[in-house]
């Protein structure tokens, strides 16, 4: 009888237990999702002036031109080294491998990348044309969330 109880709490806490799992896996995949524009400069650990440049006015141009969207998160803006190993699933992701610029447009969970590096490099070094050319970019993208 006593073997009888054992089994019978056992099989009791297990169920519970299993209840719980699952409530909290529903509960996260129901969760809201966010759209936003995702600036992700990517870069290896040497850098040249072309690859700061690109860090530079990017950064100019969202602070000068979507100061709003970073504070309101409708735009997020990642500086990402591809030497970092805790970097490394991010870097697979755009297959980075040195010096890239994204545009990731996040639509009701739906991310789709766009790769501005021919861009970034182009005109990296002419701030003013790199400004004015991504912030036509990004507000294309924003429109669409």
């Amino acid at each position: 009888m006593k073997q009888l109880s054992i089994l019978v709490t056992l099989l009791i806490s297990l169920a519970v237990f299993s209840c719980k799992e699952k409530v909290q896996t529903e509960v996260t995949s129901n969760a809201i999702t966010v759209n936003k524009v995702e600036v992700i400069d990517f870069h290896s650990t040497h850098r040249c002036m072309t690859c700061n440049a690109i860090e530079a006015n990017t950064r100019y141009t969202l602070e000068s031109y979507f100061a709003e969207e970073l504070k309101n998160e409708n735009i997020t803006f990642l500086v990402v080294n591809v030497d970092d190993e805790e970097n490394y699933s991010i870097a697979e992701k755009f297959e980075a491998t040195g010096t890239a610029l994204f545009l990731n447009v996040i639509v009701d969970g739906k991310e789709t990348p766009i790769d501005l590096t021919d861009f970034a490099f182009l005109n990296g070094t002419d701030k003013e044309v790199f400004s004015k050319e991504l912030k036509i970019k990004i507000d294309k993208e924003l429109k669409k969330i």
